[in-house]
């Protein structure tokens, strides 16, 4: 006799199974369709207008900084509307300079990690993109069954009360991006790749910035202590020219002393200078991904460095592109709006669609065979009624973290235009300084001669010698940082304009 569970069971097949599924499947696409299609809730993001001002600072500057006749003294022209170039520091003419940039773009963490986090945020928004589909399930159940005797009826009273079942079926399930909750996601997840994008490029912006001025920091350390060991070499000659006169009985054994104390007062403005330079060691190995005992092979001479005579200033309208902080800005700008989208949505009904197709067989031959069929269509609509307030709440935070951001936003482009400010600014101080430390040096310069050839006529004290050397000292020394901070503010206007990420990344190796 046969088992009436099988006998119950319709003829299916593998391929009918299959076919019966496309035809689910085809039959749901117009549905699915139709209710996706409807409006996404929440605002339309739109880039906020922001007027910006003709010029960077509130009275016009020269086109051309002053001049002076010491190295980097030449005048810079400033060039309105002018592009800034890819490797800008190559404007530098430092070719050691180019191949350390070159290294720690390759080599650096920081842009390793910001390179993962860009492909992170990719990965989300695939993942959420995902949501588009609906999700199809295979599913196997082999069971083992015994039925109870006592439980039997007698209609199974001759049947084997052991048996097993297994089932095949496919279960398919979509959510209808009805209101659009699923799009705001997708944008708000968007807006954060954008978001790390810029991200990874202020980063290299600032990788490429550090780097070069850590090189004139060192160059210019470099500079500050020769001029150091030549006061010391100074120092000692005067040192033993008092020894000789005071030998001679031509001078006190106090104005030996004072040379004493003027020649380790000399020697020990050295030090500090030597410990800013090792530091400087230290920044430049872990900036290209070396550890601080791994040292640089390139050194650098200020004297041997160029500096950019035609500098681009980039037109205002133009800084809203080019910063990566403001891009940045505007990309968290437009996630938080997309989320108000997303709690919008929270609050309106939520229609899910389901289906199951597949077979049940005693005989697992069977089920490959043919056997019986079933399946199910169905759907579900959720209307939120009551949350104590919680989606409502959620809904205003959304809305207020919007209204942060758009003031974030403001706050980034002012700060955004006012180290241009400073930066331009800086770079007419800059060259006006260095002028006028050239005619502080060149004045310390002849002085110091002068009462050197006086103390050794005899003409001249002991203290007013020591006076001459601190002025001499002072101004090279000033001299040099002035000429190092025109390098400096060079480089801040090349940072402060964007630093061409760009152009630059992919050229230099990087990623864009």
């Amino acid at each position: 006799m046969n088992n009436p569970m099988h006998t119950m069971m319709k003829p299916f097949t593998l391929h009918s199974l299959r076919r019966s599924l496309a035809s689910l499947c085809l039959s749901a696409l117009p549905l699915c369709a139709l209710l996706a299609s409807g409006c996404a809730v929440g605002p339309d993001y739109h880039r906020p207008a922001t007027q910006t001002p003709q010029t960077y600072t509130a009275t016009a500057l020269p086109e051309h900084t002053v001049a002076a006749a010491v190295p980097a003294g030449q005048a810079q022209a400033l060039l309105p509307g002018e592009p800034v170039q890819a490797q800008w520091w190559q404007a530098f003419g430092s070719p050691e300079l180019g191949k350390l940039v070159a290294e720690a773009i390759k080599a650096s963490p920081d842009l390793q990690a910001a390179d993962a986090a860009l492909r992170a945020a990719r990965e989300h928004v695939a993942a959420q993109r995902g949501l588009y589909w609906p999700s199809v399930g295979a599913q196997f159940n082999p069971t083992r069954q015994k039925i109870a005797s006592s439980l039997s009826t007698p209609a199974y009273a001759e049947q084997i009360m052991l048996y097993s079942l297994y089932t095949a079926q496919f279960n398919i399930g979509y959510v209808p991006d009805v209101f659009g909750a699923n799009r705001r996601m997708v944008e708000a997840l968007s807006a954060q790749v954008d978001f790390q994008r810029y991200a990874r490029q202020a980063a290299y912006t600032s990788l490429v910035s550090n780097i070069v001025n850590s090189a004139i920091q060192e160059a210019s350390l470099r500079a500050q202590m020769a001029a150091a060991g030549e006061l010391v070499a100074l120092s000692a000659r005067l040192l033993d020219m008092s020894q000789r006169q005071y030998a001679a009985g031509q001078a006190s054994l106090a104005e030996v002393t004072a040379q004493e104390a003027a020649l380790a007062q000399a020697q020990a403005a050295v030090l500090p200078l030597q410990q800013q330079l090792d530091q400087q060691h230290n920044l430049l190995a872990v900036l290209t991904g070396h550890y601080p005992s791994e040292l640089p092979a390139q050194a650098f001479d200020l004297d041997k460095l160029r500096l950019p005579v035609a500098l681009p200033v980039s037109l205002p309208a133009q800084l809203l592109e080019q910063r990566p902080d403001i891009r940045s800005a505007e990309a968290q700008l437009q996630a938080a709006s997309a989320m108000v989208g997303v709690a919008t949505a929270a609050r309106l009904p939520s229609v899910t669609l389901s289906a199951n197709i597949g077979g049940a067989t005693l005989q697992f031959a069977d089920l490959l065979k043919g056997a019986g069929s079933f399946w199910t269509v169905g759907a579900n609509i959720l209307q939120p009624v009551f949350a104590g307030g919680q989606l409502l709440h959620q809904q205003r935070a959304a809305e207020a973290t919007y209204a942060q951001a758009a003031a974030q936003y403001r706050s980034t482009v002012l700060s955004a235009f006012q180290d241009t400010a400073d930066t331009l600014q800086a770079i007419h101080y800059n060259a006006e300084a260095l002028r006028l430390a050239d005619v502080v040096y060149q004045a310390a310069q002849k002085n110091l001669l002068i009462v050197q050839r006086q103390r050794e006529r005899g003409a001249a004290s002991q203290p007013e010698v020591l006076l001459a050397q601190q002025q001499y000292q002072q101004a090279i020394m000033s001299l040099v940082q002035a000429r190092a901070a025109r390098y400096s503010g060079t480089v801040a206007l090349f940072q402060a304009l964007g630093g061409a990420w760009w152009e630059g990344a992919s050229q230099a190796g990087g990623q864009p």
